[in-house]
């Protein structure tokens, strides 16, 4: 039972140390200058191609851009695309977890349709 509860808090305190901070990941967004393509608040895109992105899952934002990240590297779990793969290179994993908690909590208008 002890070495339950001392396992319980070891892994809250890893999850509560790596929290995503949703201020550095607007400021990374605002850095990328990712409106130029996904439009403003990341959720009118210049192009019907780019995806909306404002209110999606924090942790499918975190995958896709750790996708792009990886690239036609490997084709199980790369991403190809040239714009984004050269946009997140500079991203640790820690700032794509801000980019995806940011783009996260922005109001989104996507329809769920029964």
């Amino acid at each position: 039972m002890k070495f339950a509860l001392i396992t319980v808090f070891l892994l809250s305190s890893i999850g509560i140390a790596n929290a995503a901070s949703v201020d550095k990941g607007k400021a990374l967004v605002e850095k990328a200058n990712c409106a130029s393509c996904h439009g403003a608040g990341l959720n009118t895109p210049i192009l019907p191609v780019y995806p909306k992105l404002a209110g999606q899952y924090s942790d499918y934002l975190y995958y896709a851009l750790k996708a792009y990240k990886v690239g036609n590297g490997n084709p199980q779990y790369g991403r190809n695309n040239a714009i984004m793969g050269s946009q997140v290179q500079a991203f640790s994993d820690a700032d794509m977890q801000d980019i995806a908690a940011y783009i996260a909590s922005l109001p989104g208008n996507f329809v769920v349709k029964k």
